[in-house]
């Protein structure tokens, strides 16, 4: 099959060259229309219940992670200058396209009784701004007597204040948002400078913007990274410019593939497939240096150029073809999670592989052809004396050193469980920030001042038109009673609900004596009632609690981010909660938001990454078993691929690196790139023991030597390149970086040391068999 590929490759030139820079070119245009992904990350399936309670309460109220926050700490911000610029900032923001509405303590509500028409009416608490420090004064203390609004635009304990910043529906998932963003922050810096006091931005909008400023910085700064490294490095081991640009040319062809083909699927740039781009370029190296030097070595032995690429071809067509099957499957499983996050990821970095893979099998031979044969000086590198020693060092450790080869790996592997087991499974919404980021400080200043910014919901369904209502108002007490258990849980906030809004109504109604912000009973609530109650009108301000048929209403919280393993504890505290104080109803209660999905989607991706690494690992198995047909030599050389695993993960647990998602990740990936070294080797022992001149030991040698060289180097470039990552600001993109690295340079350990080790061990007759060699 293979010399026929070469054959065709050969005869069909211009042709082949023809259409890979016609459908390059194709690919090219669509790169250019890629664009950045502004929506909220998709993690959990369309079919997932919590999944359909989150868009279900979406349809009822609107995104609820629309909510910007500004935030400052400030003794003296009852001075005059001051409360006024307050003011005059929440009514520039509200000034900018995409902004909803603005809530700050200077353009509250308060309610007014029109005892005459029998109705109630929102008025502005402050109809005009203070003139005075003794206006002021007075303002402060009115507004010392509303309790719904401490706690929630002001700390009056901690002197913080909020400003909370509602966007469009429209606005929340495009690109429009970065500049709504970026206009509102410069207000807020503006105030702060004006005023010299720190000032704290945070909620959903402004993280997940940072989030993909950064994405998009990223991306660039690592394919360039990446390029002038891996330029570095094919010059220093080629020193021939022809070859280093030969190899960049195929993977920056690979590069714009990968991008067009995110286009063409209709995705968009996330935080995961902006890692693509720099993948594809780093895995793609490595076809390059084993065909380039496998022709440079088949040009030394007979200087025919034309025999030296066709042996190229076909002695490491296969080998790179299942080699990069391999990494593909370890992309490609991802599709399994059902996740539309890291089914796009997959699909794309799986199927860029292997594309990548056939346009260095087509575009290397061609390429080479034209060129004039190599130089002495560009071949000498094959006879690399400091890497002939490792080889001979590796060489004798696996043919005369193999129990002490065992015993060390054994024991690093025993070392490695135990790390493993202390490893925690833990998440947190802003993981990939570093602690010293703005964001984090900002965030963790919202936690300590106003119990967090994440959304929190919970919905209730009555069950019912008008049920809110019915039945003697008992939702509401219903509610009321509930939130008063859930007030004993320091991780909340105070609460937002149709419950909260009558105490503020009857406060009012009762001339505004703090006493009397309570729920009344059913009789003072009738009373109310006379008066229009705003839950009859058509405000929005009591909107934002129940739907239009009154059926459902909603609990409102902010939550502090707490983490994964507290939240489901958290959730174990407060359902049974619940279910005490709703037990005598048929409501039903759905917990839901923001915060809870995330969580949520966190604990879905663990649990799916480690089955699609399952399923992985089944594949690579079967192609194995496909090459070598025979189950023994494929387990036992799946071997030096899993211990870099376990070796990974007991670095992971001494160091205190969590599992989650990222970090799952590298497995996968590390276990694909890993089994290539596997088949090189394997493919390569076989052809020597297809030799009649070759003894069992000497095809161990020879081996080491052929295929060493090659995997020394392509593991220098993937460590190199991987390594590039930990320079992302993202700590999950760091440590992909970092680990990744490290597990492939183990592997590269294992597979030089191991492998060959294990083949010894089964000399003779048995590994024959095993291998089909007569």
């Amino acid at each position: 099959m293979w010399p026929f590929i070469a054959r065709k490759i050969l005869r069909n030139r211009v042709a082949l060259i023809v259409i890979l820079a016609v459908s390059t070119l194709f690919m090219s245009y669509h790169a250019f229309k890629v664009e950045l992904s502004y929506d909220t990350v998709k993690i959990l399936p369309s079919n997932d219940s919590s999944y359909i309670a989150y868009n279900r309460f979406k349809e009822l109220f609107g995104q609820d992670g629309n909510i910007m926050v500004i935030g400052i700490k400030d003794t003296n911000f009852f001075t005059l200058n001051k409360f006024n610029d307050w003011h005059n900032l929440s009514l520039n923001i509200k000034k900018i396209s995409g902004i909803d509405n603005v809530i700050s303590i200077t353009n509250v509500s308060n309610i007014a009784f029109d005892d005459s028409l029998h109705k109630i009416m929102f008025v502005p608490f402050l109809p005009n701004m203070p003139e005075s420090q003794e206006d002021l004064n007075k303002v402060k203390l009115s507004l010392d007597s509303l309790p719904f609004y401490n706690g929630f635009v002001i700390n009056k304990e901690t002197g913080a204040h909020l400003m909370a910043i509602t966007f469009s529906q429209s606005d929340i998932n495009t690109k429009h948002r970065i500049d709504i963003v970026n206009q509102v922050k410069d207000e807020a810096l503006n105030y702060a400078s004006k005023h010299n006091v720190d000032v704290h931005i945070s909620g959903m909008p402004y993280i997940r913007t940072v989030f993909m400023q950064k994405v998009s910085k990223e991306m660039f700064l690592f394919l360039i990274l990446a390029l002038v490294l891996m330029f570095a490095i094919l010059w220093f081991l080629f020193r021939s410019f022809s070859s280093v640009l030969l190899s960049l040319a195929i993977v920056i062809i690979g590069v714009i593939w990968s991008v067009g083909c995110i286009e063409l699927f209709g995705y968009k740039i996330s935080v995961l497939s902006a890692l693509v781009p720099p993948l594809i370029l780093i895995i793609g190296v490595p076809n390059c240096i084993f065909f380039i030097n496998k022709y440079h070595a088949e040009y030394a032995r007979h200087k025919n150029k034309t025999k030296a690429i066709a042996r190229m071809i076909n002695t490491m067509g296969i080998t790179l073809f299942l080699a990069n099957l391999t990494t593909a499957i370890g992309f490609a499983v991802l599709y399994f999670t059902n996740s539309a996050m890291l089914v796009e990821f997959g699909v794309v970095a799986g199927l860029n592989v292997m594309i990548t893979f056939f346009i260095s099998l087509i575009f290397i031979p061609i390429v080479l052809s034209y060129l004039k044969a190599p130089d002495i000086k560009h071949t000498q590198y094959l006879e690399g004396h400091r890497i002939n020693k490792v080889l001979d060092w590796v060489t004798f450790l696996a043919t005369q050193k193999r129990k002490q080869v065992y015993w060390v790996i054994t024991l690093i592997t025993v070392l490695s469980f135990i790390g493993m087991s202390k490893i925690s499974v833990l998440g947190f919404v802003v993981d990939d920030f570093p602690k010293k980021d703005k964001v984090y400080d900002d965030l963790r200043f919202f936690e300590s001042n106003f119990n967090g910014v994440l959304p929190f919901e919970i919905l209730i369904d009555t069950k019912k038109p008008n049920g809110v209502f019915s039945d003697n108002a008992r939702a509401l007490y219903k509610i009321n009673a509930l939130q008063k258990k859930l007030a004993r849980h320091p991780e909340f906030s105070k609460p937002l609900s149709m419950a909260e809004a009558i105490k503020f109504s009857y406060q009012c109604y009762k001339d505004g004596n703090p006493k009397f912000y309570i729920l009344p009973g059913f009789t003072e609530l009738k009373k109310l009632s006379d008066y229009s109650l705003p839950i009859k009108s058509n405000y929005s301000n009591f909107n934002l609690f129940l739907d239009k048929s009154r059926q459902y209403t909603r609990i409102s919280y902010q939550i502090a981010d707490v983490g994964s393993e507290r939240i489901k504890t958290l959730m174990e505290e407060i359902k049974p909660q619940a279910d005490s104080v709703f037990k005598d109803t048929d409501y039903e209660l759905s917990f839901t938001g923001h915060s809870l999905i995330f969580l949520k989607g966190n604990d879905y991706l663990l649990s799916n990454l480690l089955e699609s690494l399952g399923i992985e690992i089944i594949l690579i198995l079967l192609i194995g078993l496909a090459l070598f047909q025979n189950l023994r030599i494929i387990l036992l050389s799946k071997l030096p691929c899993l211990i870099p695993l376990v070796i990974t993960a007991g670095i992971m647990g001494f160091l205190g690196v969590r599992f989650k998602p990222s970090t799952i990740l590298i497995f996968s990936i590390a276990f694909g790139i890993s089994s290539d070294g596997t088949i090189y080797f394997l493919s390569k022992f076989r052809q020597e023991l297809q030799n009649k001149n070759q003894t069992y030991l000497g095809a161990i040698k020879a081996t080491i030597i052929e295929t060493g060289r090659s995997m020394i180097y392509t593991n220098v470039i993937l460590f190199v390149g991987f390594f590039i990552f930990a320079l992302s600001d993202f700590g999950s993109t760091a440590t992909l970086g970092i680990l990744l690295s490290v597990t492939l340079l183990v592997a590269m350990c294992t597979n030089l040391l191991l492998l060959p080790s294990i083949m010894l061990s089964i000399e003779g007759k048995i590994a024959k068999k095993l291998l089909k060699i007569k």
